[in-house]
């Protein structure tokens, strides 16, 4: 075969190598394969204007070809049924276009808790969801699992046909956690928590990916999600507790550091308050938590005794961030301790997904933010904040 005629070949094979692994339009779990079916519903109703208008370009270039015996009207400017056409066809579509997006959007909200296992399988009552807490690293990702008391690098494990609740968070920059075969993916950002509810329907392993731009080591922020059966998920429950490693504040920020090509890690035990510690960015003890500097802020500040509430930036341990051309960094130093501040924040209502059937239009309840509701919380920092001020300056 001539080097041509290879040529000639790329793009006729390009298309079906590019369905070799096409897990987006098959995948594995249920809120997937909604997210797979309206891809193909909105593409589906935009060909339904497209395919025409392309193939009366073809028949008004040949009709009105030159040296065809065409009816040539000069005069012509109007046609009532043309425009109808014209016009009432693409309205169509868009209604319906929209219509679908709109109740789609809502059915498949991140933060909305799932309202079945499938297709005319409702989720049991007696079903617990399996809670899972990431954390984007650099460059890698952590699941904690607090209903086990058991952490992961770069591994996660799932029953087959139990719902997920992920809640996610980041430690330094913005990054998208997504498993194609399971759901839509959700960004991971430091400071802050999001929500994203899935399932796996069919046993097997699946890739998790970072799908935002974050650094040196994106290329190898990747994860294997396996779908199991119960026996396996509890014989590998067993397994990580078996590890030797446990998830304490100091070991965290061992992990966090940036690192690439992580291999897989377990740890047998998790900190309690961790992830907490993480989302509110003070896993350091003496660092102040951002639910508290925010309940400070709201009750109006601490004035100028706050001014020099600071420490250095220390990071495991060691220092951090020191800059040759000016002094030690610092951060924000805590009033309360650490304990106190994830205490105060337990107090708080978790964020609360609305269910998920039925679904009813204009009034569906939004997820209400943790921030909400927390005057006994406000009550008893100004209280801590009063006693401390009223003591010595030595208590900021």
């Amino acid at each position: 075969m001539s080097r041509f005629a290879k040529l000639l070949l790329v793009p006729l094979v390009a298309p079906l190598l590019a369905g070799c692994n096409a897990v987006v339009m098959a995948p594995a779990g249920d809120v997937a394969v909604q997210q797979r079916d309206l891809i193909i519903i909105a593409t589906v109703l935009m060909l339904l204007i497209i395919i025409p208008v392309m193939v009366l370009v073809v028949l008004f270039a040949r009709k009105y070809r030159q040296g065809n015996n065409a009816k040539y009207e000069p005069n012509w400017d109007h046609s009532t049924q043309l425009e109808l056409v014209i016009w009432s066809a693409p309205l169509a579509i868009i209604i319906c276009l929209g219509a679908v997006t709109w109740v789609s959007t809502h059915l498949l909200d991140p933060y909305r808790e799932l309202g079945r296992l499938g297709p005319d399988r409702p989720i049991v009552a007696e079903v617990e969801p399996l809670e899972v807490e990431v954390v984007a690293l650099d460059w890698k990702w952590m699941f904690i699992y607090p209903q086990y008391d058991i952490a992961t690098v770069n591994e996660f494990v799932t029953p087959v046909d139990r719902p997920i609740s992920f809640k996610l968070t980041a430690s330094t920059v913005m990054n998208s956690f997504y498993i194609p075969a399971m759901a839509g993916q959700i960004y991971a950002m430091p400071g802050m928590q999001t929500r994203l509810h899935g399932v796996i329907n069919e046993p097997g392993t699946y890739k998790g990916i970072a799908a935002h731009y974050s650094g040196h080591g994106f290329s190898g922020m990747h994860f294997e999600t396996k779908g199991v059966s119960d026996g396996e998920f509890e014989a590998w429950v067993a397994e990580v507790r078996n590890s030797p490693d446990m998830l304490s504040r100091q070991r965290y920020l061992e992990v966090e550091k940036p690192s690439e090509h992580v291999p897989v890690m377990h740890f047998a035990g998790v900190e309690s308050g961790l992830y907490t510690a993480i989302v509110n960015m003070c896993v350091e003890r003496d660092k102040m938590c951002v639910s508290e500097m925010m309940s400070i802020d709201e009750q109006g500040g601490l004035g100028h005794a706050g001014i020099d509430n600071l420490a250095p930036e220390l990071y495991g341990g060691g220092e951090k961030n020191r800059s040759p051309f000016g002094p030690q960094k610092t951060y924000v130093a805590a009033i309360c301790s650490t304990d106190e501040a994830i205490a105060m924040t337990a107090k708080l209502p978790a964020l609360k997904a609305p269910n998920a059937t039925p679904l009813v239009g204009k009034g569906l309840t939004r997820p209400e933010m943790v921030a909400q509701s927390n005057a006994p919380a406000l009550d008893w920092l100004a209280g801590k904040l009063a006693f401390n001020q009223n003591t010595s300056a030595d208590a900021l």
